[in-house]
């Protein structure tokens, strides 16, 4: 793969990394081990232990997230705020791959390719 399709795969990956907790948080609290074994099991790739605590804080920051504790671990479980973001983001992202699908037929292989 070449350097700018792996940029472009971090770009949507490690550095948005906030979708994809959103995302599963969408499905119920967790905590961060559990957030990071299924982005790597669903999404094929796997944070840093701090990246994920990062994004953690900075999703908590802003309103997205809760965070309690029970016992030794911190559960997180996403706000009605942090929903309505996530509902954005994937509406960009389908407007952005409608956009990119009526322009070529060569995007639909995918990028390991």
């Amino acid at each position: 793969m070449g350097k700018h399709l792996k940029r472009l795969e971090k770009l949507n990956t490690t550095e948005c990394l906030w979708v994809y907790v959103l995302k599963i948080l969408s499905d119920g609290p967790s905590h961060a081990y559990v957030l990071r074994e299924r982005i790597e099991n669903e999404y094929g790739f796997k944070p840093g232990t701090v990246t994920a605590y990062k994004v953690l804080y900075d999703l908590q920051s802003l309103g997205l997230v809760t965070k309690k504790r029970e016992g030794m671990k911190r559960i997180y479980e996403i706000t009605d705020k942090g929903r309505k973001d996530l509902e954005k983001a994937i509406a960009f992202y389908e407007k952005l791959a409608q956009m990119l699908g009526k322009t070529s037929n060569t995007f639909k292989a995918p990028l390991e390719a």
